[in-house]
């Protein structure tokens, strides 16, 4: 199987996004739906609300001075306060922050200034034609839930907690490949093997009859069975 095919393979397991950073370091990226994306940004929206509040009494005393200062300050919070946050505070907003989501570039890296100004200026795109409706329906559409901004910006918002390691592969009784595999079909034998106790069954034998470059040894009724034990020899266990 080409490499192309096995991470078409690897993507109907689950949402989960592997990448490597520039440091080769292998990571598990969870992305964020909409619901808690959702409840985040009402979290915001009520920290920029109480800050301009908290300043608008005071600056009213000053006249017209302070009208354009409130004026500015609006624009800043609207436009730069998720893009302080996401910079200089590890990717979160005080709203994501407390449902535990970040954004990153989509390479697994921290994300920076210019991603962070372009999905956020984007905002204005997302909302049309009211109320983020082309945000919503983008990010119901893309199987990582990316509004518009977050593609044109490369960066993908995860759950904080999702870099961690994955389940544990459960005890088969360990079977030898017939040739050797390459490391794609390896990832993509052990990433089945850990995910294998949340699916069905049928779901699990519907997949192990998507591999043809081992067909001889995953077809038919225990397809998923033989696949375990190909991933258990392959973490080294012993029969």
């Amino acid at each position: 199987m080409a490499p192309h095919e096995w991470r078409r393979y690897l993507r109907m397991l689950d949402t989960l996004r592997p990448v490597t950073t520039p440091e080769l370091i292998e990571l598990q990226l969870h992305p964020a739906g909409l619901l808690p994306r959702s409840l985040a940004w009402v979290i915001d929206v009520a920290v920029r609300l109480g800050i301009t509040m908290a300043l608008s009494m005071p600056l009213s005393m000053l006249g017209k001075f302070g009208g354009g200062i409130s004026l500015l300050m609006y624009f800043l919070l609207e436009w730069f306060y998720p893009v302080f946050f996401e910079v200089l505070g590890d990717g979160a907003t005080p709203g994501k922050r407390s449902l535990g989501l970040k954004v990153l570039n989509d390479d697994g890296t921290p994300v920076g200034w210019g991603p962070s100004l372009t999905r956020n200026l984007l905002r204005a795109a997302d909302f049309l034609p009211f109320a983020y409706g082309i945000g919503i329906v983008s990010m119901l559409l893309h199987r990582e839930f990316r509004r518009l901004g977050d593609i044109v910006a490369g960066t993908v918002v995860v759950y904080r907690d999702a870099l961690g390691g994955l389940p544990a592969i459960a005890n088969a009784p360990p079977i030898a490949p017939e040739e050797p595999l390459d490391r794609t079909t390896q990832r993509a034998l052990l990433a089945f093997a850990e995910r294998a106790n949340s699916l069905t069954p049928a779901r699990q034998e519907e997949l192990a009859d998507l591999l043809p470059h081992l067909d001889e040894q995953v077809r038919g009724p225990h397809g998923a069975e033989r696949l375990m034990g190909l991933a258990n020899y392959l973490i080294g266990r012993q029969a």
